[in-house]
């Protein structure tokens, strides 16, 4: 037996474990303990667990699209490479609210909902971002020129009534995540992210840190009176804040966030070990204190140029912390220079081998009871 075949049996046996402990015992249901499925509860719970045998990987619209290829029927560089499905796939909402049936990234909103029903029927998490439009200036989420627009869409403004549409879109969405059998499919929501930065219109110097708690309590009071009860909440800034106190600025509270982590990119290796080493201590520091899950939500190395980018970079710079999970960003099939994760033949594709292999990382054959 081989360290995979053996790690894959201890994992399995935990995994079974979990599920076979059933929903986390829930009280009774108040203004400050929102009702979830018993599928969104026992994800949450297993997040929590789920680092005590290692890290999930995700990779964004891993099954959407790759490298000389678009939308092929259960395809993924991925697999392509390593033979197994990454644990956590994200996808991206942005253009829903404008009632399209693509997303930004010409993916149809129906062959998203396949996938995230596809990754739960293989026992992975779905993560949802949200790019979505600039509700003030009709720009992207990248148009920054009015620095107003978080004040506009809150009670009380012009854009609010729209904004408040275009949310429920998403509960939409998320509601309309069902099995045959008609259970709601959990999901992870991670919307007004890396707000630590000033790119998007909801960053740092567009939006007081009272304005940024309130759009999040706004968005979610919005989703859950829509009934949306089947999604957990991330709040990842990126890697500017140098502290926990810096970290909490602009957090909206332990009420609405189930998952904390940071997103961060590499450009040289030792800036990037030093922002993902800091980050880390950061995150798990307040992971303790407030019992959140902890994950490094987005990262990677476009292009990976390194071949040995996968063991003697990230699994380094992860060390022994307790994440849930690590997440690449996409391989683009319309941008054949931008990618976070290997293809058949691409530099690292070896080195991505050894580390699928490794006893720490795990991917969706892994965890195919993380929450059935």
């Amino acid at each position: 037996m081989n360290m995979k075949d053996l790690r894959l049996l201890t994992i399995a046996s935990v995994m079974m474990a979990f599920a076979a402990c059933g929903p986390t015992q829930k009280t009774r249901p108040s203004e400050e303990t929102p009702v979830r499925t018993p599928e969104t509860e026992n994800l949450l719970a297993h997040l929590k667990k789920v680092s005590s045998r290692g890290f999930m990987f995700g990779h964004h619209d891993d099954t959407n699209y790759g490298i000389g290829w678009e939308g092929d029927e259960g395809r993924s560089d991925v697999k392509s490479v390593c033979g197994d499905y990454p644990a956590v796939i994200s996808f991206d909402l942005g253009h829903l609210e404008l009632g399209d049936t693509l997303s930004l990234d010409k993916v149809p909103f129906s062959k998203i909902r396949r996938e995230i029903l596809n990754q739960y029927k293989r026992g992975g998490l779905s993560s949802l971002s949200w790019h979505l439009r600039n509700p003030l200036t009709g720009g992207d989420s990248w148009d920054v020129s009015d620095t107003t627009v978080v004040k506009s869409i809150l009670p009380g403004g012009a854009n609010h009534e729209k904004f408040a549409g275009w949310v429920s879109k998403v509960s939409a969405f998320i509601n309309s995540l069902q099995t045959e059998d008609g259970v709601k499919v959990p999901v992870l929501f991670r919307p007004w992210h890396e707000h630590t930065g000033s790119w998007f219109w909801w960053g740092e110097k567009l939006c007081t840190p009272e304005e940024y708690k309130a759009l999040w309590h706004m968005t979610v009071d919005i989703l859950r009176g829509d009934g949306v009860d089947n999604a957990l909440y991330a709040y990842s800034p990126g890697s500017e804040p140098q502290d926990t106190v810096q970290y909490l600025k602009r957090y909206p509270g332990d009420d609405l966030i189930d998952v904390i982590g940071f997103d961060t990119y590499q450009f040289d290796r030792p800036s990037y070990l030093a922002n993902v080493g800091k980050s880390l201590a950061i995150v798990d520091s307040i992971g303790r204190t407030h019992d959140k899950v902890i994950a490094i939500t987005e990262t990677g190395y476009e292009g990976i140029p390194d071949p040995k980018w996968w063991t003697e970079t990230l699994l380094p710079a992860i060390g022994e912390y307790p994440i849930a999970y690590v997440l690449v960003w996409r391989n683009a099939r319309e941008r054949v220079t931008h990618f976070y994760a290997p293809y058949p033949g691409q530099a690292s594709a070896e080195d991505f081998v050894t580390f699928y292999n490794h006893p720490k990382t795990l991917f969706a054959t892994d965890v195919n009871s993380l929450y059935k």
